[in-house]
């Protein structure tokens, strides 16, 4: 499982980032976590507003901070 955190950097996507590695770590699922920050990727998404969650290619969520137990429905 591919999972991306599309974003700049900021507060947001750094706390996405950690939420989709503690939803990663607590179901136990081979994943590989990804932060992309280049904007011109990001816009290839068709994303314009960050922090954004990819699995496996598919925008799941933008524009919000999902919680580790949302992101679980994701890749559950």
């Amino acid at each position: 499982m591919k999972i991306e955190i599309l974003g700049t950097g900021c507060p947001s996507c750094l706390k996405l980032e950690k939420n989709a590695k503690d939803a990663v770590k607590s179901l136990g699922v081979d994943a590989e976590i990804l932060k992309v920050s280049d904007m011109t990727d990001i816009m290839n998404y068709g994303v314009t507003r960050t922090p954004a969650l990819v699995v496996d290619g598919v925008v799941k969520s933008s524009g919000k901070v999902l919680k580790a137990d949302e992101i679980l429905d994701f890749i559950n």
